[in-house]
C-alpha cells in the first residue's frame, strides 16, 4: 500500500484540525461550506473512473460468497445501525443520522487494497464492488427514512434527489468517460491518461473537502465538540462485531481461505466519503452530521490495517527433512 494510503487517518485529521483553525481565524466560513459538495462529487468521479463493470460476471463462481456478504452489508448492518443509533444516540439525533448513512454504505474503494494486502480474493472483491454501489444507491433514501424516524427530518424527494446528484451523477459521468476513451483512444491510452490520473486526485480532493467542511463549520464543531465522543461507542461495537461475525459465517460456511477475507473486509469496510457527500447534499442546514462522517475514518482505517493482520492468509511454514 502506498505510503499516502497508509497514512490516511492522519491526513484526515490534518485536514480537519486545519480546516477548523482557519475556520476560526479567517473569515472564510461561507465560501468554503460552498466548496465542499463540488469536491466530494469531483472525487467520488474519479473514484467511479476505476471501476470496472466488466468483472461483474466473476461473482457468478461465488454464490455463497455474493449472497453472504449481501445479507450482512444490506440486512444484518442497517439492523445493527439502527440498534446502535437507537441504543446510544438517543438524545443526538444528528449524530444518530451521520452513524446511519455511514454504516448503511458499504465501501467502494479501499476495501480492495486491504483485501490485496491480506491475500484475498481480489477479483472476486472487485466484482463485488460494483453490487455495493448500486444497492446502496437504490437503498439508502429508504434506510434514512425508514431507519432514521424522526430524527431524519427529511423528505423522500429531497433525500432521493441529493442521492441521484451524489451517487449517480458521478457515477454516469465515469461511464461515459470510461466509454468516450475506450471508444476513440483504446483501453491502453484509458488506464494511462484517464483511471490512473484519476486514482491520483481522490486523496486530495477528500482532504480539501475535509479541509474545506471543518472551515466552513467551525463554530459548529467546537460548539459540539463534547457530544461527537458519544460517537466512539458505536463506532467501537460496530467495528468490532461486523468482523467477527463475517469470520464466524465464514466458518460456518467453510469458504475457502481468500474468500473469507474477502468477506471480512467487505462487511467491515464503509464508504465514509459517499455518505459524507451524501450528508452534505441532503442536510445543508445540519452540519453536524456531516461532521459526524469525518468521524469514521479516523477509526476505520486503523481497524481495517489491523483487520489485515489478523485475518491474513499466511503460507505454511515448510520444514526440512532430516539427512
Amino acid at each position: 500500500m502506498p505510503l499516502a494510503e497508509r497514512l490516511q487517518s492522519l491526513f484526515v485529521a490534518l485536514a480537519a484540525l486545519t480546516g477548523l483553525a482557519t475556520g476560526l481565524l479567517l473569515p472564510i466560513g461561507p465560501t468554503a461550506a460552498h466548496a465542499v459538495l463540488p469536491a466530494l462529487i469531483l472525487m467520488l468521479t474519479a473514484v467511479f473512473l476505476q471501476m470496472n463493470f466488466a468483472r461483474l460476471g466473476e461473482a457468478r463462481h461465488a454464490t455463497r460468497l455474493v449472497t453472504t456478504s449481501l445479507i450482512l452489508n444490506f440486512a444484518v448492518t442497517p439492523a445493527l445501525a439502527w440498534t446502535l443509533g437507537a441504543g446510544l444516540l438517543t438524545t443526538h439525533p444528528d449524530l444518530r443520522i451521520g452513524l446511519l448513512l455511514l454504516l448503511v454504505t458499504p465501501c467502494t474503494d479501499w476495501y480492495l487494497v486491504f483485501t490485496a494486502l491480506a491475500h484475498g480474493h481480489t477479483g472476486l472483491a472487485t466484482a463485488l464492488l460494483p453490487v455495493n454501489l448500486l444497492l446502496q444507491l437504490a437503498l439508502l433514501p429508504g434506510y434514512v427514512l425508514l431507519l432514521g424516524g424522526n430524527a431524519a427530518m427529511v423528505d423522500a424527494t429531497t433525500l432521493t434527489e441529493s442521492v441521484l446528484l451524489v451517487l449517480a451523477l458521478p457515477l454516469t459521468t465515469a461511464l461515459g468517460l470510461r466509454w468516450i476513451a475506450t471508444r476513440l483512444k483504446g483501453a491502453h491510452w484509458r488506464h494511462r491518461f484517464l483511471t490512473t490520473p484519476a486514482s491520483r486526485l481522490v486523496l486530495p480532493l477528500l482532504y480539501a473537502a475535509v479541509f474545506a467542511m471543518f472551515a466552513g463549520q467551525a463554530r459548529t464543531v467546537v460548539t459540539h465538540a463534547p457530544d461527537l465522543i458519544a460517537l466512539l461507542p458505536p463506532l467501537a461495537i460496530f467495528f468490532t462485531a461486523l468482523p467477527a461475525t463475517a469470520t464466524a459465517t465464514a466458518r460456518i460456511l467453510r469458504l475457502p481461505p481468500d474468500q473469507r477475507v474477502t468477506l471480512v473486509m467487505t462487511t467491515t469496510a464503509r464508504n465514509s466519503p459517499t455518505a459524507l457527500a451524501i450528508a452534505v447534499a441532503a442536510f445543508p442546514d445540519r452540519p453536524l452530521i456531516a461532521v459526524a462522517l469525518v468521524i469514521g475514518p479516523l477509526l476505520e482505517i486503523p481497524v481495517l490495517t489491523l483487520l489485515t493482520q489478523l485475518v491474513r492468509i499466511r503460507p505454511p511454514h515448510t520444514t526440512s527433512s532430516p539427512r
